[in-house]
């Protein structure tokens, strides 16, 4: 045995695994759920189409009480040709309200829009 493996041996049996107890999120299922009314599929940008450009847009946005995105903001882009129209497709999108009494826990949504051409059979 090298010095280098009693070592790590001896690293091994001192380090112990440590266990945190995390308290549970009291988050109603309401709000975690919401659930969307209906969505809306962003248009792709013409400019992007003529030029043959495809990305990813992640955005990142609240829900508020009466189903409404709110606070929209694009967290990642691969072009910015594609933000404005994933903006508009989230601010356009609704969700189930929720109930006047139902509490709100201001959970963070996001989703990823994927702007892909068509490919034509003869490429491969």
């Amino acid at each position: 045995m090298t010095i280098s493996s009693v070592l790590l041996l001896f690293l091994a049996q001192a380090i112990e695994p440590v266990v945190a107890e995390v308290p549970a999120l009291d988050v109603p299922a309401a709000d975690v759920q919401r659930v969307p009314l209906y969505t809306t599929v962003p248009a792709y940008p013409k400019l992007a189409r003529r030029d043959r450009i495809e990305g990813e847009v992640e955005v990142c946005f609240h829900v508020d009480r009466r189903g409404r995105p709110s606070k929209i903001a694009v967290r990642r882009s691969t072009h910015r040709l594609f933000e404005k129209p994933s903006i508009r497709a989230i601010r356009a999108s609704r969700y189930e309200p929720l109930d006047k009494d139902a509490p709100m826990s201001g959970i963070k949504t996001c989703r990823t829009f994927t702007f892909a051409l068509e490919r034509a059979e003869d490429e491969t």
